[in-house]
This record gives structure tokens, C-alpha cells and sequence, in this order.
């Protein structure tokens, strides 16, 4: 079947493990044979060990125990890349999370590999579009001499005033223009993005690929203002920078202080840069995983304050404050949210009519499917919309087809000739899937 578009898709969470490893051990990474993190040179912590050295010891002692030998490690970090034979031995959402940092070495420097590899699994799949998180703005402009701003943001976000934190930003924002932020966010676009993406003929009759630039969480203000500012530059500039994203567990220290402040800082770089787009991983949170009064606003503030144009996961929805306002809010202003059913499953535990899909259905709420981390999740595009088909029963074909082509009708291609193709592409598809089940 047809699937349109991808548009909750973590670029470097969607590379299975596999191929990760193999470059690992091609380029001798240095491994963790404790945590199975892998690096690229040996940090001064830990035990590492290359990996020509662990085969090397495996020759010259055959009988070397098995929890030394390279098929063990091999076996280990396929379990801690992915959630492959997950066993429970650690709570699935540190799983999930810890396993970024863990491959992220094998991912630098090669881009274009698992970009190539995303695209063949899209075109055997019949996915024409992705629009992946892909990158944060290599940036190293020092703010050291700005870092007082952190507490006087952190002050005014705890009290709350929005009228103070946008008097910040704006001081905080001269100051950064001043130190060149458009700079970084040019070479990005012009010598990374445009550069790959014209190298490789990512584009093509059967498939097409956009980029999300994204910010961390868990970064202190002053830094994720500075990367914010830069990506929404970017986006501002180049057609192949779709729009904004951020991302990191939405439960984290610092993601939970700093919630509201970061929702103001998208507000203040809305007002600045009108025309880009930016979805917002909001409410990908459940009962149990934090307090319960902290389920109620995160939407809320994504869609209110931030002014999203689309939503990520919002698991939560059925416990966010005046939760059918909200909904009808979404659905008269078209405000899609990208539902990630093997996501949501794996990482909260919710799933069936725990999760919130027959809510955002019936209120008539844009809906879009997503793999959102395919390669950790060891899933696909195909067994979303299995899991949507098996798991809701009163969701009709027509109805599929719908979601189908939302992938395409919400997606942040600027370039409207881009979009208007990539549906007449959609339905040139379903014309010929549609064929093979007519009678004659």
C-alpha cells in the first residue's frame, strides 16, 4: 500500500544497528565492554577496547571465555543499539534514550550512507516522502560571557512572566546577531545540507526528503536559545530546511524546568521568523512517569503559547486541562498530530484503548502516521498502519487513505510545486494498488 509521507522521523534513530556495527568494527571503534558505548578515539574513563584487539585475543585464545569473544559483544551492543530481544532488565524508556549516545560516534561523518539507506527502505516500502530530524547546527560560537541570562531566564519563567522573558530573549537575540549566528546556519545549508542532498539525488521521481533542524532539551537556555535562533535562521533560508523541531525525553530535568520557557522561546522566534514551520514533541508522557498535575499543560502551552503547527506523540492529551477544548482547537485550526504507535507502545507502555488515537479520531483532529525511531524500534513504516488496522477495528480503508495523504498534506514542504507532485504521485499509486483488488 501507499504510505505518503513520514513526518515524526529521528534521522539518526532510524538507521538500524546493523550497519552501524559494521562500520564500527571496519573503522576500529574503540568499544565500551562494559556499557557497549563505542567512540571513535579512547576517552580517558572507562574499559575500552578496540575492536582489532578483541579479535585478536579471540585468535590467539580460542577457548577465551565466550563473554570476551566478539560474537558476545556483537549479540550485546544489537541489544543495547535496539530494542532487539529486549528483556526488561532496564526500564524501556532508558533504553530507548541511552542507546543515542551509545552509536552516535559510527553516525559522524557519515551522513550520506544512512541517508541512502533511509531511502532504499522507503522506496521497497512505498514511502514516498520523509521529513527527518537530521541534524542541530554544528555550532561552536561561545556564549560563556551571556551565561548570566540562564538564571535571569529561570527566574522569570518561575514566576511565569512572559512580558520579562521576551525582554530577555530580545537582549539575548542582539547579542547573538552580533556574534554571527547567521553564519553558522549558512554553512549549514549551503556546505552540508544542499551540498549532500544535491551529491547523493536524494530527490527523484519515486522518493523525496526534507529536514528538520532540531534543539536538546536538556540544554542550559542561554545554548538552546543560541541553536534555536540558529535553526530558525536556517529554515528561514532554504527549502530543504522544512522547519523546527525539539527533541530529548520530554520527563528530564531539565526538559520539565525549563517546558514553559522553552514554548516562550518558539513564540519569540515565531515573531521573528513568521514563515517557518515547527512541530513540537509535546505530551509524550503517562501516568506514572511524572507527577500527575504535570500531565496537564504541555499541549496546552505547545499549541497556546508556542503556536505549533503540528504536534509529536501528545500521549497525554486525555489528562491536559480542558483536554475537548483543546481538541476542538486542534481540529478547527488544523493542527495535525503525529501518532507513533510502536513508539508509544515500547517507550510508555501505551497502546490499544490506552492510547489517546480514538480521542484525536473522533474530534476530528488531523492525523497523521509515524515511525518516529524505526531503526531502535526495529520497525517500519509498514507495521504502523498494520498496528492502526488490526488495533481499531471502525477504522476504515477510506480512512487509511486519508492518513495517507495527510503524510503529504501537512508536511512542511515550502515548495508548493514539491507538494502538489508528491500527491499526484499518491494518487497515480493508489490508482495502481487499487487495480490489482478489482474485479473484472
Amino acid at each position: 500500500m501507499p504510505k505518503g509521507g513520514d513526518l515524526h522521523h529521528h534521522f539518526s534513530g532510524s538507521i538500524y544497528a546493523e550497519p552501524l556495527l559494521e562500520r564500527a568494527i571496519a573503522e576500529d571503534f574503540y568499544l565500551n565492554v562494559e556499557t557497549m558505548a563505542v567512540s571513535k578515539t579512547k576517552p580517558e574513563k572507562g574499559n575500552w577496547k578496540k575492536f582489532s584487539t578483541i579479535i585478536e585475543e579471540e585468535k590467539a585464545d580460542p577457548k577465551k571465555l565466550e563473554h570476551e569473544k566478539l560474537d558476545y559483544y556483537k549479540q550485546q551492543i544489537m541489544q543495547t543499539w535496539s530494542i532487539k530481544d529486549y528483556n526488561g532488565s532496564v526500564p524501556s524508556d532508558d533504553q530507548f534514550f541511552d542507546s543515542f549516545m551509545k552509536f552516535e560516534p559510527t553516525i559522524a561523518g557519515h551522513f550520506a550512507e544512512g541517508m541512502l539507506e533511509l531511502k532504499k527502505r522507503a522506496i521497497a516500502e512505498n514511502v514516498s516522502y520523509i521529513e527527518t530530524q537530521l541534524s542541530t547546527i554544528p555550532c561552536d560560537m561561545n556564549v560563556s560571557d551571556l551565561a548570566d541570562f540562564n538564571t535571569k531566564l529561570r527566574q522569570a519563567s518561575a514566576q511565569k512572566d512572559e512580558k520579562a522573558v521576551l525582554k530577555l530573549l530580545d537582549e539575548l537575540y542582539k547579542s547573538l546577531q552580533k556574534k554571527e549566528a547567521k553564519k553558522y546556519a549558512e554553512d549549514f545549508n549551503n556546505n552540508f545540507l544542499a551540498k549532500l542532498h544535491k551529491e547523493l539525488k536524494i530527490d527523484d521521481e519515486k522518493f523525496t526528503m526534507r529536514y528538520q533542524n532540531f534543539v536538546l532539551r536538556f540544554m542550559e537556555p542561554v545554548d538552546l536559545f543560541k541553536n534555536l535562533v540558529i535553526a530558525f535562521i536556517s529554515s528561514s533560508e532554504s527549502k530543504l530546511t522544512a522547519g523546527v523541531n525539539i527533541v530529548s525525553p520530554e520527563h528530564g530535568e531539565n526538559s520539565m524546568k525549563d517546558y514553559w520557557l522553552h514554548m516562550v522561546m518558539f513564540k519569540y522566534c515565531h515573531d521573528k521568523f513568521p514563515n517557518v514551520k515547527y512541530t513540537l514533541h509535546a505530551g509524550e508522557l503517562t501516568l506514572g512517569l511524572v507527577q500527575p498535575e504535570e500531565l496537564t499543560w504541555h499541549i496546552n502551552d505547545a499549541i497556546y503559547v508556542a503556536g505549533a503547527n503540528r504536534i509529536g506523540h501528545g500521549v497525554d492529551i486525555a489528562y491536559e486541562a480542558n483536554s475537548y477544548d483543546l481538541l476542538k482547537y486542534m481540529s478547527k485550526n488544523n493542527i495535525p498530530i503525529e501518532i507513533n504507535l510502536a513508539s508509544n507502545e515500547f517507550i510508555l507502555k501505551v497502546k490499544d484503548n490506552r492510547h489517546p488515537f480514538t480521542l484525536y479520531k473522533e474530534f476530528n483532529v488531523p492525523i497523521v502516521i509515524s515511525t518516529d525511531d524505526a531503526g531502535i524500534l526495529r520497525s517500519n513504516m509498514t507495521e504502523q498502519y498494520v498496528l492502526l488496522a488490526k488495533r481499531y477495528q471502525d477504522v476504515s480503508y477510506s480512512t487509511i487513505k486519508k492518513y495517507v495523504y495527510n503524510g503529504i498534506n501537512y508536511s512542511f514542504i515550502q515548495d508548493e510545486s514539491v507538494k502538489k507532485q508528491l500527491i499526484k504521485d499518491l494518487d497515480n499509486r493508489f490508482k495502481a494498488f487499487e487495480a490489482k483488488f478489482t474485479k473484472n
